[in-house]
């Protein structure tokens, strides 16, 4: 795994893009970014290498259990996830959980394949994992499907998951191979959030971001541990839209998304973040809350979007900052910080963009709903592809090449 170098106090040019961020601090961080695992190599047969071809990992997803600290969890978009000892010297990672058989991953449609990974709250007890992937196709078939699974481990052993213990609790229908979403998380309540895209193409052609009869474009929210009648699953009662089947379905907690790339809660405010990647020019991070609706696709960040377009309106929540094209142009949403390496960061929610590799901090302060920092700490590096935490908050990213990073201190004098 190659490390990279970064510009860790810019220049001063990341500057917010948002629209009444005058009193914002923008100033560079000095944090450093460096590889977590520095030894750390992937197995050939996931590369490649032991068939003379050349790919990425593609680590989609990493995350700890939620009960032991001494083990992390990375998942690739091919259907993979592997376990790795949390320990700077670690060199190998051990298969938990191989589904390549069921799921579908094309480099050329690259959107698709293994996008969600999630240890239920109680997983030191009862053994269950739930996965969001998109599912393989049959020869000749065409319909494309998005799986929200359930599964456990293998009776006694916490290190290896039972790939024949499937249970699927909800099948989406795809029309397109993009904006799939994908993010499974347990809030601090005890229910699974699901992020679902639009459907796919560009600009919202079905209308879903505004349609409730659909699950696209919306957070979905389900008890994994009830069943209603004819489901796998249950409605929670408090579900904004529950037991209204004739106006919307009731697993959905929000809607009005586009692409939801990542969904995370706070781990001390429960706080949920949402950032929603943008269709022509603008990012957006939003505060994601019970019944919102958060514009699309009437609006991208705070802006009328295309002839259908309107401005600001009662009923449609504004995102809590924006960036434009000039900054990048696919937001990757990640996490709240509250690790030990880099005190400094702590309650940030940290983000980045694709195209550019830059990495922010964001401050908000919930009581005036206003963002106070939106602070550089990248100013360019390879693409990333996700952030995760550990069991005890630590933060990390992946990147396309498969590298792992986190967050430390900078030691030289400097802006703080």
């Amino acid at each position: 795994m190659r490390n990279f170098f970064v510009l860790i106090a810019g220049s001063g040019v990341l500057l917010s893009a948002a629209a009444g961020a005058a009193d914002v601090d923008v100033r560079p961080l000095n944090v450093t970014v460096a590889p977590a695992f520095p030894k750390l190599i992937w197995p050939d047969w996931l590369t490649g290498t032991d068939q003379g071809l050349r790919r990425n990992p593609l680590p989609i997803l990493l995350t700890g259990d939620g009960s032991d600290n001494r083990r992390l969890f990375v998942a690739t978009q091919y259907g993979s996830v592997h376990l790795l000892a949390n320990d700077p010297k670690t060199t190998e990672l051990a298969t938990f959980l191989d589904v390549r058989d069921r799921v579908h991953y094309d480099s050329n449609e690259n959107e698709e394949g293994f996008l969600g990974f999630a240890f239920h709250p109680q997983f030191a007890e009862n053994g269950y994992f739930f996965v969001f992937y998109t599912a393989r196709r049959a020869a000749g078939q065409v319909d494309r499907r998005s799986i929200l699974s359930r599964f456990h481990v293998l009776p006694g052993n916490r290190d290896q998951a039972d790939p024949r213990s499937e249970e699927v609790l909800l099948e989406i229908p795809q029309a397109a191979w993009n904006h799939n979403g994908g993010t499974v998380v347990f809030g601090p309540d005890g229910y699974l959030y699901i992020a679902v895209g639009d459907g796919g193409h560009g600009n919202d052609p079905y209308m879903n971001g505004q349609n409730l009869q659909t699950l696209h474009g919306s957070v979905l929210r389900i008890d994994v541990d009830r069943r209603d009648d004819d489901l796998p699953y249950a409605i929670p009662p408090d579900n904004p839209f529950a037991g209204q089947p004739k106006f919307a379905r009731g697993e959905i907690w929000a809607y009005g998304l586009r692409n939801v790339w990542r969904l995370s809660f706070d781990r001390q405010t429960g706080t949920c973040w949402g950032a929603d990647v943008g269709q022509k020019d603008w990012e957006e991070i939003n505060i994601i809350r019970r019944g919102g609706n958060y514009g699309w696709n009437l609006r991208e960040g705070k802006h009328a979007f295309g002839p259908g377009g309107v401005g600001p309106r009662e009923g449609l929540i504004e995102p809590i900052w924006e960036y434009g094209r000039e900054l990048g142009k696919s937001i990757i949403g990640g996490c709240a910080y509250h690790g030990a390496s880099a005190p400094q960061l702590e309650g940030a929610y940290l983000y980045a963009d694709y195209i550019t590799g830059r990495v922010w901090a964001l401050w908000y302060d919930a009581s005036s709903g206003q963002v106070t920092a939106n602070r550089p700490i990248l100013d360019q590096g390879p693409a990333i592809i996700t952030f995760g935490e550990d069991s005890a908050g630590e933060v990390y990213f992946t990147t396309v090449e498969g590298g792992i990073y986190k967050f430390a201190p900078q030691t030289c004098r400097g802006v703080p």
